[in-house]
Order: structure tokens, then sequence, then C-alpha cells
């Protein structure tokens, strides 16, 4: 008993040891990763591919989902302090709070500053069963989808930190910054799975690891040449005064309201004349909040007067004026960048959209008496509804531009909805006079706020109070910028070109909602049962036999089958590639159809012209291989085959052909979805051997596929989802009616537009989905390269994954397109 009770005590000393090791080693893990984060965000841009690798590789450890969410906890606090510790200070200096008391507080609220590292460690913990790679996408898809769901306070993702790297950060212009937090996911991602693997399973991952970011440069520096190489547009010549004014409330209380005015008013007016005398400026931009008082809204007859000498001020200089100011209404007062033409006065006023917490609003759920008396700084501005455009006068042209102030900027949605309403330029309004002392948050904004050129192509200029102004051009290069806390005008030369809408226009921030998607249909999957594992005999009995469906190919006919459906496929993806280009300026329905047409039915029905004559069903029965065709019964006794030899290549779907006893192969081969399982039954000897990728991967093409998967039901029956309701639509907005057209023109043309509406959308639906199944295919083959093992369950799932987008997916987004009008 008592040797017992030691033996036991002993071992809890070393699991506790043990513990302590573990919990050791999680931190210094931790540590490792925030000090990469930290250089990382100070420009070295290339740590970003290995900055969470120590911490992925603690993470991979066997911990309980508790330890997982106290890991990533500290890693959230770990990566706010290395990214943002300059916050703390800014904080104290802003409120007055200790400055010990604002890191805590900074600790403190680093899971609501950055959740999506919690949910990127939850999710990969959850999914520690499945594939590393599945895994790995899940972890990242759930990143993507919480920074999507819950923006961050300054709008940061973790590829911004990518910024130096010119060409790399052209990749934002396909989808927004979050495509950069994807690659840089996938590579630490993948150096994880190497570092974990040995020998030449390694190989794979470092592969895909050096690969994407070769990729990426390559498009970056292709898309660098072609933006130089489109038509160059008018130049614009701007003048950003920046006076360093900053301490206006101490202003107000030593001198007053009126003589604060009085004193910015004619500093910006002598700063503004030098610039348009001497530099010859084009169009005048002054900070947010510059005109501290209600433009054209006077509270005293000296506001009025005020208000009449800026417009007259515009007037003499013949350039037009952008300044930042308040406006009020019924509602509350707004931020609001005031537009103010030379020949016709007033334009009007943008208000701001994204309001900074705590400090300019508070949010209607926080808004107590008891939080207004702690927090005395709270502003009660109201937000605006969204992105407007404004005329901006260059001699007798107007360029029309969006005006974004301050944390408006960190939203692509309001820059992305400005290019869509036909803006050719970024006007950037900010006070970060806050980043006085702290110029690492105004380099954070300034990069930030780059984005947004590279993302809709716009060139781009910021006025700040006291720093950084710039001016950045459609490559989110800045070509001119000013020092923190300088008085200056910085003059610029913005150079217009006609270019059309990059796809992150055309199509919003998609990364987000598309993780989100596919983390809900991975869930829908999992509860479907789609990826559960199953026990399947290796090889069926004589008793049951197993019915093939097979074609006979000689080579003739199996490399007229393969290059026939080869065009198709490609002439799929082609077709889909040229449509989401041309989503701003679709092709008709007709040329559409034609299209298809000749590109994807002719070959498709030519393969199942040859395919239809080499049809057989296949089974081994009674001893023999039988194979029953459309003309005749072929039985081969298995004691006459020696082996079979599978296709390397399964195209167009796996094959086999047996081997003779008597030498030799037969002369047909048998192409089947279950050529590896056949083959099993004929004979154990496969010659010559495949590898187990290989061997794997003709496994996983040998997936049943389901009933919904028929083309009659996927690709006829099926569209009248989306194309009844359209078709609907239409004949309410052409002829009034949901018969209008059957009622003016007759049964046959009322028909013929319902049959031309099918169609379209039948076509738009196999587009859609050759797209699905070929993202599924290129996954399937990489889940093959990393972990054969895993190839079955992987393609099961993708392929789940893609039905749930394909037959859930368009209905819901055709629903959400008719419900948002």
């Amino acid at each position: 008993m008592g040797a017992h009770s030691a033996a036991t005590r002993r071992g809890h000393v070393l699991t506790h040891a043990g513990r302590g090791r573990g919990v050791a080693l999680l931190l210094l893990a931790t540590a490792a990763s925030a000090l990469l984060v930290a250089l990382y965000a100070r420009g070295a841009w290339a740590l970003g591919f290995v900055a969470l690798l120590p911490w992925l590789l603690a993470l991979d450890r066997d911990m309980s989902v508790a330890r997982t969410l106290a890991a990533a906890l500290a890693m959230s606090a770990a990566f706010v302090l290395a990214a943002f510790g300059w916050f703390a200070p800014a904080i104290s200096a802003y409120t007055g709070t200790p400055t010990t008391a604002a890191f805590a507080l900074l600790v403190a609220a680093s899971p609501v500053l950055q959740p999506q590292i919690l949910a990127y460690a939850i999710a990969r913990r959850l999914a520690h069963r499945y594939a590393p790679a599945l895994r790995a996408a899940l972890a990242i898809a759930a990143w993507l989808a919480v920074e999507w769901v819950m923006p961050r306070l300054f709008g940061d993702t973790f590829g911004h930190g990518v910024y130096p790297a010119r060409q790399l950060r052209q990749l934002a212009d396909l989808g927004g910054a979050g495509l950069l937090t994807l690659l840089l996911l996938a590579v630490n991602e993948a150096l994880a799975i190497a570092l974990r693997s040995r020998g030449r399973d390694a190989m794979a991952p470092v592969a895909v690891a050096l690969a994407l970011p070769l990729l990426v440069a390559g498009y970056g520096a292709w898309r660098i040449a072609s933006l130089h190489a489109e038509p160059a547009g008018p130049r614009l010549r701007v003048g950003l005064v920046q006076a360093s004014i900053v301490d206006y409330e101490q202003r107000r209380r030593e001198h007053g309201a009126y003589a604060v005015v009085r004193d910015v008013l004619d500093t910006h007016f002598a700063l503004s004349t030098d610039a348009v005398a001497e530099q010859g400026v084009d169009a005048l931009i002054w900070p947010e909040t510059v005109y501290p008082t209600t433009f054209r809204q006077p509270r005293s007859a000296g506001g009025a007067a005020l208000d009449a000498e800026l417009v007259a001020f515009t007037a003499r200089a013949g350039v037009p004026l952008v300044f930042g100011t308040y406006e009020r209404d019924s509602n509350g007062e707004y931020n609001v960048a005031a537009f103010v033409d030379p020949l016709r006065g007033p334009l009007g006023a943008y208000r701001k959209t994204r309001l900074f917490p705590l400090t300019e609003y508070v949010p209607p759920a926080l808004d107590t008496p008891a939080l207004r008396r702690a927090l005395p700084w709270s502003g009660t501005w109201r937000p605006g509804d969204g992105a407007r455009v404004f005329p901006l006068r260059n001699g007798d042209d107007e360029i029309p531009v969006v005006p974004l102030i301050c944390r408006d900027d960190v939203d692509p949605r309001l820059a992305i909805d400005g290019a869509r309403l036909g803006a050719r330029l970024i006007v950037g309004l900010s006070n970060d006079a806050w980043f006085t002392d702290h110029p690492r948050g105004a380099e954070l904004h300034l990069v930030v706020a780059a984005f947004r050129s590279i993302e809709t192509r716009l060139p781009q200029v910021r006025a700040t109070t006291n720093g950084i102004s710039a001016v950045i051009d459609d490559t989110g290069e800045v070509i001119a910028r000013s020092r923190m806390g300088e008085r200056t005008v910085l003059t610029g030369d913005v150079q217009l070109r006609e270019h059309a809408a990059p796809p992150a226009v055309r199509m919003g921030t998609w990364p987000g909602p598309l993780a989100l998607a596919a983390l809900a249909a991975f869930l829908v999957s999992r509860w479907l049962g789609i990826f559960r594992r199953k026990r399947r005999p290796s090889t069926p009995t004589n008793d049951t036999p197993v019915v093939h469906r097979a074609l006979l190919l000689g080579t003739p006919q199996r490399l007229a089958v393969g290059a026939l459906r080869a065009c198709s496929r490609i002439g799929v993806l082609a077709l889909g590639a040229v449509a989401l280009a041309r989503l701003d300026n679709p092709a008709g329905m007709l040329a559409q159809l034609r299209q298809f047409a000749w590109v994807v039915l002719v070959p498709e029905l030519a393969a199942f012209v040859v395919a239809w004559f080499a049809a057989a069903r296949v089974r081994v029965d009674g001893g023999a291989l039988v194979m029953d065709t459309r003309r005749r019964r072929i039985e081969i006794p298995l004691r006459s085959l020696v082996g079979a030899r599978l296709w390397r290549l399964p195209w167009p779907r796996p094959g086999m052909r047996p081997v003779l006893a008597s030498g030799g192969a037969w002369p047909q081969a048998i192409a089947t979805d279950g050529a590896v399982a056949l083959a099993g039954a004929i004979t154990p000897v496969i010659d010559p051997p495949l590898g187990p990728r290989s061997l794997q991967w003709q496994r996983a093409l040998a997936l049943p596929g389901w009933r919904i998967d028929h083309p009659l039901i996927k690709f006829v029956l099926f569209p009248l989802v989306p194309a009844l309701p359209a078709f609907r639509l239409h004949q309410h907005i052409a002829y009034g009616g949901t018969f209008g057209e059957y009622y003016t023109f007759g049964l046959q043309a009322y028909l013929g537009a319902l049959l031309l509406w099918w169609a379209s959308w039948a076509v738009s639906l196999v587009l859609i989905a050759g797209g699905l199944r070929a993202i599924a295919e290129i996954l399937s083959a990489a889940v093959v390269l990393l972990r054969p093992v895993a190839a079955v369950e992987a393609r099961r799932g993708l392929l789940g994954v893609a039905r749930i987008l394909y037959f859930i997916g368009v209905p819901l987004w055709l629903l959400s397109r008719l419900l948002g009008g």
C-alpha cells in the first residue's frame, strides 16, 4: 500500500513537471512569436511569413481546449503589445490615465482588439483530427471570417505589414488586404506542417511555402506594369495644408472660441495663398475639423461673417477647397468634409461614417450617465450614411472624388463604394493630433489608408492636422509625405488613369464572407456526416458482386474521349474567368449561349457519343471477369489473368488493363471510377506498382456521387430555382406583370423568353459548378501531396462543401440580392 502511494505521488510529480515544462515552452514560443511580430510591424515584412511559426508549433502539442484557449489569450495579449504597444501611452496622454493602467487596459482588451487569434486557435484545436492541410484551411477561414464579422478598431489585418513589399501588396486589388493575411497564414501553416513531417513528406509543404510568395510577387510585378501601361488621364496638382495647430481646447480656455477660429483661419489662409501663388496648386485640402465650428449654420453673427470670408477666399484663390468642419440637423451634430467651389460656392458636405468609439461617440447600448461621467471626453457626434462623391474642379473639367474622414479610411467598403459611384480620386482628411508623440500610430494609419488605393486603384491625397500628410498613387506608393509636427503645405501631382475597375471593386472584400460561408458549409457537412469516416470492405465478395459502370476503350478511343472532355472542362473554366472579368460589363445572353455551345457543349457531346458506344457493365462473378457491352458479353476466367495495370494518369477517368497469363495486356482498357477496387478483385498483382500518392488519389476518385449530382438535376432542374424568380422580375419590369409578354406578343414569344432565361442561368450555374469543382480538386490534390492517407476523406469533404455552396449558396446569394435591392 505504501509502495503504491509512493508511486502515485511520483506520477503526480512527473505530471506536474511535464505540465510545467509545457507551460514554459508555450510562453517561450509565444514570446518568440511576439518578438517576430514586433519586428514585422516595424518594417521587417519578410518575418511575417514565419512570425507565428513558434506559436503554431507549440499549439500542435497535445493540449485541451481550455489550454488552447489560454494559449490564444496569451498570444492575443502578446500580439497587441508587440504591434500596438504605442497605443497605451497615447491613451494615457489623451485621458490622463497612468501609463501602467493604460497598458493593463490594453492587455485586458486584447481579446476584443484581436479576437481572430482566439477563433484561429480554437478552430485549429477542434479540427486536430483532420488532415493538417484541412485543419490549416479551417483555422485560416476562422481568422478571416472573424475579421470580417468583427472589424478591427484600426482596420488592421495581419497582411498590412507586407506593405513595404511593393509587388506583394498588389494582391490586395483582387479582394482586399485580407488576401495578404491569407498568404501569410498559409505560409506559416505550410512551414509548420513541414517541420512536423519527415524526409520527403516535408518537400511538398516547403514547396507550397516557397511558391505562394513567388506567385504573388509575379502577379504584383505584372499588375504594376499593366497599370503604368494604361492611358494617362488628367493631372491634378494638390496642396495639402498641415498647420500643426493641435491645442484647440487650451487655446479656447485662454483666448476664447472666436479668437481660436480666427487664428486657425488666418494661418490656413496664409499657407494656402502661398501654395496657390508660388506652387500653382489646382486644389486645396485642409484637415479634419480644421474649421472648429458649424459651417453654413452659424451660431452667431461672427460665425456667419467667418463663413462668408471662407467662401470669398476660395473665390479669390480660384481653386476648389475641401476642409473639415461640422454641421448639425434635428438628429445631432456631424463631423463633415465641406466642398467649396470657386465659381459656385458651397457644394455640400460628406458626413463622417466611421466614428471613433468612446471619443467621438458612445455606442447606444453603452451610453449611460455613469459612463459619461467616467469618460467626460466622449463626444455626441452622429455617423453619416455612407460614401458620397463630389466634383472637384480642375480648370474646365470636374474630377469626381470620394472623401474619407480619419477612421473612414480603415473601412475598405467606403472607398470601394466611392469607386463604384464613379470616383477617380480619394480625398482623405484626418486629425492625428493624439499621435504627435507616438508616430507609430500615424504610420499605421498611413499604411492602412494606402491599401484603399491598392484595392480601388484610385490615387489618394491625405491632409492631416500635424502629420502624416501624403500623396499616394494607384499602386499604394507614397510619392510625397510630410513629417510629424511640421507646419507645411505638401504639394503633389496626382496622375489619374483610365483603367477598368479591379476585382476588389467589382466583388468587394470577398475573402471574409467566403471564409464564413466555407466554415458554415463545413459545419453543415459535419452535421450531415460527410466528414464521418465509414468502414467499407476493401474488396467485394463473389456472393454479392459489385457492378462497375465502365468504358471499354482502346488507345484511340481513350485519347479522343480524354481530349474532348479536357477541351470541355478547360472551356468551362475559361468562360468562367471571362465572365468574372466582365462583371461590370457582362456579355449578352445570346452571345454567352453561343460561346458556351461551341466551347463546352460541342466537345462534351462528341465525347458522350464516343463513350456511349464504349459503355459497359463490368463485374467479377463466378470466377470470371464479366464485361457486358451494348452488343455482347465478354468473360475472361480469372485464372487466365496474372495482374492488372492501373493508369498512372486517371483521365478521362481512372482505368486499368487486365494482364493475361499468356503475355501482354488485354487490348481494351476498362475505364471506371472503381478501377482500384476492380483490380484488387481480379488479382493482388498491380504491374507496375503505384506509389502511395497515386494509389490514394485513384481511391479518392472512386468516391460515389450523390443523386443530386446527376446532370438532369444539377444543370436542368436546379437552374429553374434562380431562373423563374429572375424571369418573373424581368416580366414585371419590362411588361408590367408575370404574363405581360404573353399578353403582348403571344405564347411562343413568352416561352422563348423563359427558355432563354433558363438557358442563361443553366450556363451560369455550369460555370459556377465548374469553378467549385476545380477548387475542390486542386485542394484534394494538395492533400494527396501533403498527407496521402487523408486523400479519400478530404476529397469527400471538399466535394460535399462544393455541393452545399452550389445548391444552398446560390439561392441564398440570389435571395440576398433580391432583398437588398
